[in-house]
């Protein structure tokens, strides 16, 4: 060991040692190479050799209690990894990666790292050399490297739209914010994410604000939001989502208990572009919220707002006020609104034309007039009025002489609609197209008869179903109204509608090309023949379920009649439809896409008949609950891959699970039910 003393200048006395100690000169022919020139005077230069430790070679003695001490320590070491470096570390190296892909691949790595890249917006990205390599790049005309993978960029997605947006749909335990992450990155290097469907369940779903907030900062070309039953989001992530995504047109919310008028108002002003919005089940949201979106949504068009406990007239008005001139659909379902939402509704509305008023209690016969004598509703093409205690006649008629253009029109559980509302109704209309009536007690068919009688040409659909008041009449006007226009007809569910009222439709009404008669027990071949025979047009769809009375008689004479042009024949139920009707489907069908004979008393030689048919190509067949169908039918629906696309085997004598699995290689791309 040196010791170095304090010397005058121009004296040193050196101590005990085996180093030497040197003065104003040095081993080193450049003094610049040594570190050890210690000056002490202006005329004085010390220097001496480094001083290094001996390596001792003897045995090195450690204690238990050292041992010990040392493991522990080498237990609390952490390895030497970029995970040991702190966030903000790891954020400004991810940070620095310029392309989507590298982003992409890095996200992989772990957790962690998947969180931190959806946490940096497009503006933190670094990609200084990135620009330059590109701009080097662009200059040069490079070989094409064939060695070179694919990049993800032009990659095939099969949920790439027409506009290059990308579709993802997170279904219950999908939703998380770790699946949000992941989708937010890749996403981007495919053309940005432009639909995002998130259903959720209320018990279950884990996505909240932070991977919401990823798909704001990463996801600026998303154009279209649904969320259902995802309780944890709040207006902090819907308010992420308006700060990144101002393109964002259409936004559907149900069932989000912590979203309320702030989220929503943030959406207005940053998202000018919003067309349609769907409220659904949303407690906290209100009329603050919904006047935002009319203020600042000047491009609108739809909103459909549903069981939200604090939307009142307040809210509705100042939507339909303020969108006046863009909004063309509203639909108001079980609110607490009253008569003066109708009334800004009729002042406001010259550009709606579609008004679906769905169990609003709280309106009365007056919200309907005023709501039709405000006569600005001058574009309306289509209404639907169900379970509104408040619709009458008089409203119903005030919404017809209102409403130049309208030409369809709906009525559900509208008990005080009779048959003198009904006329009135279809004489102060001039183009309606379609008519239909559910649920509507007091109407029968007398004012069935009086509206055909009023209608325009253009009438070409009429459906009457579960109305009790339709019953066999037995005395009719000495004028019967001939509708040739009508084209769809279907009567459903209507117990007092018999073969007798069947035999005047189908002396009213020849050029049916639809017909849907489910349910109606009373039709009988009596009735359901001369619709058949009087028909001047080809029937293309006839639905006959549940008609029980029904027989081959009547399949017979359809399929003679119009089977060149039918496509699709339901018999779900009759029981009295045999192999005679399948042997004449046979026979005489060319065009038969859908067949269904779900619990008909048919057998494995009707089938046989089917199978063999060479002009007949059935696209989908029921046999649900034919207890006559047995494996053997299994050998004659192999038969027919060709065309099958759907097969319905519930409930039938197939208990051959090896004959099923067999039948499923065969037609491996058909759709079957067993």
């Amino acid at each position: 060991m040196v010791y170095v003393p304090v010397v005058s200048v121009g004296s040193i006395r050196p101590v005990l040692g085996d180093d030497e100690i040197r003065l104003r000169e040095s081993p080193y022919e450049n003094c610049i190479e040594s570190s050890c020139l210690l000056p002490f005077a202006p005329g004085s230069d010390i220097y001496y050799r480094p001083c290094k430790r001996l390596r001792v070679t003897a045995p090195f003695i450690i204690t238990r209690e050292e041992r010990k001490v040392a493991s522990v320590f080498k237990k609390k070491q952490l390895p030497r990894s970029m995970d040991s470096l702190p966030d903000e570390c790891l954020f400004e190296i991810l940070r620095r990666l310029p392309r989507f892909q590298d982003r992409s691949i890095a996200s992989c790595v772990s957790k962690r790292w998947l969180m931190l890249l959806s946490s940096i917006q497009t503006s933190e990205v670094v990609d200084e050399q990135h620009k330059r390599s590109e701009l080097l790049r662009s200059s040069m005309s490079p070989l094409p490297d064939l060695n070179q993978a694919i990049p993800f960029e032009l990659e095939i997605d099969s949920n790439i739209e027409s506009g290059g947006y990308l579709t993802r749909s997170l279904d219950v335990d999908e939703a998380t914010d770790t699946r949000l992450a992941a989708i937010a990155i890749s996403a981007a290097g495919h053309g940005g994410l432009g639909k995002l469907n998130i259903r959720g369940c209320n018990s279950t779903c884990k996505a909240t604000d932070v991977g919401l907030s990823a798909i704001g900062r990463l996801c600026p070309s998303l154009h279209s939001l649904t969320m259902w039953k995802v309780p944890l989001v709040s207006d902090a992530g819907l308010a992420a989502v308006a700060d990144g995504c101002p393109m964002l047109e259409n936004l559907d919310l149900s069932q989000c208990p912590r979203l309320s008028d702030n989220g929503l108002i943030a959406i207005a002003q940053k998202c000018p572009n919003l067309k349609s919005i769907k409220l659904d089940s949303c407690s906290g949201i209100g009329n603050d919220g919904l006047q935002a979106i009319g203020r600042y949504c000047q491009k609108l068009v739809s909103a459909s707002i549903k069981d939200c406990p604090l939307v009142g007239d307040k809210g509705i008005s100042g939507l339909v006020a303020a969108a006046s001139s863009s909004l063309m659909k509203i639909k108001l379902q079980n609110l607490n609104i009253n008569d003066v939402s109708l009334g800004v509704i009729g002042h406001y509305g010259k550009a709606l034309t579609d008004i679906h008023l769905i169990a609003l209690e709280n309106i009365s016969e007056r919200g309907f007039w005023v709501m039709g004598n405000a006569l600005n509703m001058v574009s309306l093409t289509s209404i639907t009025i169900s379970c509104c205690p408040g619709i009458t006649d008089l409203g119903l008629e005030a919404i017809a002489k209102c409403c130049p253009q309208l030409k369809h029109l709906y009525l559900q559980r509208s008990c005080n609609i009779t048959d003198t509302g009904l006329k009135g109704f279809t004489r102060s209309t001039s183009i309606l197209e379609s008519l239909k009536l559910e649920d509507c007690s007091m109407i029968t068919l007398h004012g069935i008869l009086d509206g055909l009688l009023n209608c325009s040409a253009r009438f070409r659909s009429l459906a009457l179903i579960k109305c009790t008041g339709i019953r066999d009449i037995t005395y009719y006007p000495n004028e019967l109204p001939t509708c040739l226009s009508l084209r769809f007809l279907t009567i459903r569910d209507c117990p007092g509608f018999t073969s007798s009222s069947l035999a005047v439709v189908s002396k009213l009404c020849p050029n049916l090309q639809q017909i849907d008669l489910t349910g109606l027990v009373g039709v009988t071949d009596a009735g359901f023949l001369p619709l058949v025979k009087s028909s001047e047009s080809r029937l293309v769809k006839v639905t006959l379920e549940g008609c029980v009375n029904i027989s081959d008689a009547s399949i017979a004479a359809l399929v003679k009649a119009h089977g060149s042009s039918l496509k699709m024949l339901h018999v779900d139920g009759c029981n009295k439809v045999s192999d005679k009707s399948l042997l004449a489907i046979v026979a005489n069908c060319s065009v038969l896409e859908d067949l269904d004979i779900s619990r008909c008393n048919v057998s494995d030689i009707g089938v046989a008949a089917l199978s063999s048919a060479e002009k007949l190509k059935l696209r989908v067949l029921s046999l649900a609950g034919c207890y006559g169908v047995t494996k053997r039918s299994l050998q004659f629906l192999g038969k027919m891959k060709n065309s099958l696309e759907g097969l319905n085997l519930q409930q039938c004598k197939l208990s051959n699970a090896h004959g099923i699995g067999l039948l499923e290689e065969k037609l491996w791309w058909c759709d079957i039910l067993s």
